[in-house]
């Protein structure tokens, strides 16, 4: 389509001099208790080497040109009672004409930049016997260089029609996704707002509840009979760790993220410290480098919307905006949706770790992996796991094959 455009990410001169100068001006805590560690956020010492590396040596023009080397585009999509947003996205089609195409979400503090390592191997495999995906990755509303809405409300329901009506816009009328974190959320809306285009959704984030004896007999059983192995208690461990010591940054981006959108906006600091920590804590002990670490910072901090948006989906998502009978809320998303086929990725070190019995009651669940390494950004951390495990749900023989009418994922000639 006409409005569908090429684009080169391409920051001014000026922005990137002042992110230099800011981090020059920065002014640290000097009072960092002995001993410390990681227990009372970001330690000091790992946010002053970020810092100076960032300012002395980071080179963001090098990254940029290494970004570019991507299918990059652009396009309007505009959400029902909303202003038209540019929505910034990457598109590989596959070579294989049948590909099946597939819709990759990020979540926060994430990015495009997640899909980086996965695109060329899903959309043109290196053997026969691997299905083949044409991959769309977007940077949602407010991330990246997506631009975002000046309205309140814009809430689960406005990111969900965002990526359908992209995907329909690409000429994919029928698709899957791919996602965690407010990937697996968005994912699920989708899959309550548009069950006849999104027949099927990997989600590598775990989420469901405990089966009850009426609704979910069969996991009730089995629930009930079996007794929770090594792995299902490791996994309780580590979620009522992230309840209990991780979770606090959840309840100031639901309440007041405009308060803390001054700190991000106004120090690149502040910005390094809030999301590391993250990268840091959420992650299966994955060898960060400081060029990766500031090319994931410079994309919030170069952002279209600025670094401070990317907050308020969490608020968005977690009021009441329109009618309560039909809202598309968390809660909602995580309840059974019996009509799109789901495919499940469990790692150690994710945020939330629950059993088989308590996810499958999400729904029609047709594939289901446990890792035994992985954190929450799964596409970056173990890119060859969530390939595996895509091929594997969408292959010949896997749960989801051929749910795409007519798109096996396979060249003709490889049948």
């Amino acid at each position: 389509m006409a409005d569908i455009k090429p684009f080169t990410i391409s920051v001014p001169d000026e922005a990137v001099e002042d992110l230099k100068t800011r981090l020059s001006l920065a002014k640290f805590p000097n009072d960092e208790l002995d001993g410390a560690g990681w227990d009372y956020g970001t330690p000091l010492a790992v946010v002053k080497r970020f810092a100076a590396y960032w300012r002395d040596t980071y080179d963001w023009r090098v990254a940029e040109a290494e970004l570019n080397q991507h299918p990059h585009f652009t396009t309007t999509i505009q959400c029902d009672g909303y202003e038209p947003l540019q929505i910034h996205f990457l598109h590989q089609r596959s070579k294989v004409e049948h590909a099946i195409p597939l819709l990759f979400i990020h979540g926060w503090p994430g990015s495009f930049m997640e899909a980086l390592k996965i695109y060329k191997q899903l959309a043109d495999p290196d053997h026969h016997n691997a299905p083949a995906f044409h991959f769309v990755a977007l940077s949602l509303p407010n991330y990246g260089f997506s631009s975002g809405s000046r309205k309140k409300g814009f809430a689960l329901a406005q990111y969900a029609e965002t990526c359908n009506k992209l995907m329909l816009k690409l000429g994919y009328t029928q698709y899957v996704t791919q996602g965690g974190d407010w990937g697996y959320y968005i994912s699920r809306a989708i899959s309550l707002l548009f069950p006849d285009n999104c027949l099927a959704t990997h989600l590598n984030m775990d989420h469901g509840s405990r089966p009850r004896l009426l609704s979910n007999p069969l996991l009730y059983a089995q629930h009930a009979l079996r007794p929770y192995n090594e792995r299902e208690r490791a996994g309780f461990a580590r979620s009522h760790w992230f309840q209990d010591q991780g979770s606090g940054y959840r309840a100031e981006q639901s309440t007041k993220p405009q308060t803390l959108g001054y700190a991000f906006a106004d120090s690149p600091v502040a910005l390094l410290a809030w999301i590391y920590e993250k990268l840091h804590d959420w992650t299966d002990a994955y060898p960060w480098t400081e060029d990766e670490v500031l090319t994931w910072l410079s994309i919030y901090w170069f952002s279209t919307s600025g670094p401070a948006a990317n907050v308020r989906i969490y608020y968005e998502a977690t009021h009441e905006w329109d009618n309560p009978t039909s809202r598309v809320t968390r809660e909602r998303c995580r309840q059974y949706i019996p009509h799109v086929k789901i495919g499940l990725s469990h790692n150690p070190r994710e945020l939330s770790v629950l059993p088989s019995s308590w996810t499958r009651t999400q729904g029609n669940v047709v594939y289901e992996k446990s890792w035994d390494r992985g954190g929450h950004f799964f596409a970056w951390e173990k890119p060859e796991h969530l390939v595996h495990d895509v091929r594997a749900m969408f292959g010949r023989g896997g749960g989801a094959f051929g749910v795409v009418r007519g798109k096996s994922g396979y060249a003709k000639a490889r049948l």
